[in-house]
């Protein structure tokens, strides 16, 4: 069941944000979006937080310019996804400019598992010889593995988001947000963005060093692409702090002012970096590099990344859109065997879903457990086969489930159920014994049982409301774009009553319509959808810019209909 709602907003605030010189609408989707202030929607560089609010980051600053002195040599062990890549080349370039000895290593996600694991540390040790591991967007959960590193003499340092267990690691420095008593008031750096804070104040202390003065100092703007890239594609909130790295990074890709590889995946994908959007990130650069982790070795999305030939950046680029390819076709046959397996699915009975399938692919099964989550609206966790008789599971969930949290009861009231586990409120991993999932059927379910009202089971699309007839212009298109949308900032969808003048069903997919408002004709398309209607219809949609035979139109993206 789906339901419509109007976001609700202050008048007052909205009223204070037009004066402040904002547009009438913009205003209110602002204050729609609990912006009280025009401050913050601040994109510039000295409007971020303080690196200093991070907890122990000086500690880490002053170990990292230590061990640049003493010319040791570190290696950074880097996450298989989007964050992770984009973090382990964003550590690369910056502590290379600041004069590290420094190299990296990303684990194969099917033989290594996640994290800094002991084995990891023993290939990194063997293959690398470092002095320092430092980690990004992995380590908070990695106690026997960073155990296993001082065993070795190898120092680490951990910079990481997720959310921490009972205990932390005995490394020599964490800077992670959400760590205890960590008072940064953004708790939604990505694994990208606490790697650019850490170099940020090693920064300032080789600044305070005399290595460098204010002028002389490598710019650590440059790095903002890969910044804004990171953050968006692991779908953190975009908090104001977040939207100055993402709305800073734009500006460079907007501008012709990025790396390489991040400018070979757009011209990939299609898409027109002078235009770069946050959806161009999430939805066509961002899943070309994760394709490279989910299939392949992660090492070439970084290697796409890190190198400044243009040509070599190209060479890349094809190979991680053939790769994607060949995820979407995987996906899709998962996804046909995944609605299979719940061809009696009784929405009405059940708060959760798990799902197996011994055909599946361990690194596409987050991508159909989010299809399926969309689809029925629950919390869903799909396996596939792993080693030695266990099985690899990736959740995605609602609002108001907290799937990483939900994991760790399960854990706590069954715990020989759960190998081991890790992640987010919306997205979390998990590796069980194949014999145990019946149980976890049972155990998870129960969970959503007692956690979720039925109320909580109806997907509800959030709109903005009516859209002025003025504001269906290319132009207003335009100044939407311009702004940075994202999770936790939702783009703008409006919600009106439309006449149904027309409709058909386009490549037997899509259903294409023309909508009537005052006099004023609309096209409309919903993709994936083949419902017909009658001649007084409610409309969810987005706003978008349709070229066709050089001729430019609004059209209207359509997310819901009544």
């Amino acid at each position: 069941m789906t339901r419509l709602s109007i976001r609700p907003y202050s008048l007052k605030q909205s009223e204070t944000l037009r004066q402040s010189g904002l547009h009438p609408v913009l205003a209110r989707l602002f204050a729609a979006r609990g912006v009280a202030d025009s401050s913050e929607l601040a994109t510039e560089l000295p409007a971020l937080i303080a690196p200093t609010a991070l907890l122990h980051i000086d500690k880490a600053a002053v170990f990292l310019a230590d061990a640049i002195a003493a010319n040791k040599k570190m290696v950074i062990v880097a996450d298989y996804d989007c964050d992770g890549a984009t973090a382990c080349a964003v550590g690369l370039r910056g502590l290379r400019m600041l004069g590290a000895l420094v190299d990296y290593i990303v684990p194969n996600r099917f033989e290594y598992g996640y994290g800094l694991t002991p084995e990891i540390v023993a290939l990194t040790a063997r293959e690398k010889s470092p002095d320092i591991i430092v980690t990004v967007d992995n380590g908070i959960a990695s106690i026997d593995g960073v155990a296993a590193a001082n065993a070795m003499g190898i120092q680490v340092v951990i910079t990481d988001h997720h959310l921490p267990a009972d205990s932390l690691p005995d490394a020599a420095v964490i800077v992670n947000p959400n760590q205890p008593a960590c008072g940064f008031p953004s708790k939604n750096l990505a694994g990208v963005g606490v790697m650019f804070y850490v170099l940020l104040a090693l920064r300032a202390e080789l600044r305070k060093r005399g290595v460098f003065d204010s002028q002389s100092q490598p710019k650590l703007d440059v790095l903002l692409d890969l910044v804004a890239l990171g953050t968006v594609a692991d779908v953190v909130k975009l908090d104001p702090n977040n939207r100055i790295l993402v709305a800073q990074g734009l500006k460079r890709m907007r501008s012709g002012r990025m790396h390489a590889g991040v400018a070979a995946l757009f011209r990939v994908a299609g898409r027109d970096s002078h235009k770069a959007s946050p959806f161009d990130l999430g939805f066509a650069v961002g899943p070309r590099l994760n394709a490279a982790g989910r299939l392949a070795d992660m090492a070439l999305g970084i290697e796409c990344l890190t190198t400044d030939d243009e040509g070599r950046a190209w060479q890349i680029a094809q190979e991680l859109n053939s790769i994607n390819a060949d995820r979407k076709d995987i996906e899709r046959d998962m996804q046909d065997a995944a609605l299979l397996h719940l061809d009696d699915f009784q929405a009405a009975a059940s708060h959760t879903i798990s799902v197996f399938d011994e055909s599946w692919h361990q690194g596409v099964i987050g991508i159909v457990a989010s299809r399926l989550k969309d689809k029925f609206f629950r919390p869903t966790i799909t396996f596939a086969p792993g080693d030695a008789g266990l099985m690899k599971g990736s959740g995605r969930s609602i609002p108001g489930f907290h799937l990483r949290d939900a994991l760790d009861l399960v854990s706590k009231h069954s715990p020989t159920l759960i190998q081991k586990f890790g992640g987010h409120a919306m997205a979390a991993g998990l590796t069980i014994r194949s014999e145990d999932f019946p149980a976890f059927q049972k155990a998870f379910e129960a969970v959503g049982q007692s956690w979720l009202k039925q109320e909580q089971l109806e997907r509800i699309i959030e709109t903005d409301g009516a859209l002025e007839d003025a504001y269906f212009t290319t132009d207003f298109i335009d100044l939407l774009a311009a702004q940075v949308w994202g999770q936790g900032f939702a783009a703008p969808v409006f919600c009106d009553d439309f006449k149904l003048i027309s409709q058909r069903i386009l490549k037997e997919r899509h259903l294409k319509m023309v909508l009537e408002k005052n006099g004023l004709r609309y096209d409309a398309i919903w993709f994936g959808h083949t419902d017909s209607f009658g001649d007084k219809v409610k409309v969810a949609f987005r706003l978008d810019v349709n070229e066709y035979n050089g001729v430019t139109k609004v059209q209207l993206l359509v997310e819901h209909v009544e």
